[in-house]
């Protein structure tokens, strides 16, 4: 479930990282580690690397 084959199956996983209190955790913790598959803290790879580039910009 967590590590979908593409985008669109990552709604599964991203609906129990809603639920999730570690979500915002995991999700750091995948930025800073790079982490390159998987959905983590509720964010595909596509999207995790939307935010490095968009905390990037803004830095």
């Amino acid at each position: 479930m967590f590590y979908p084959e593409d985008d669109d199956e990552a709604e599964v996983a991203k609906a129990v990282c809603q639920q999730c209190d570690v979500r915002i955790a995991c999700l750091e913790h995948a930025l800073a580690s790079r982490e390159k598959q998987g959905v983590w803290g509720g964010a595909t790879e596509r999207e995790r690397r939307r935010i490095i580039r968009q905390r990037r910009r803004t830095a």
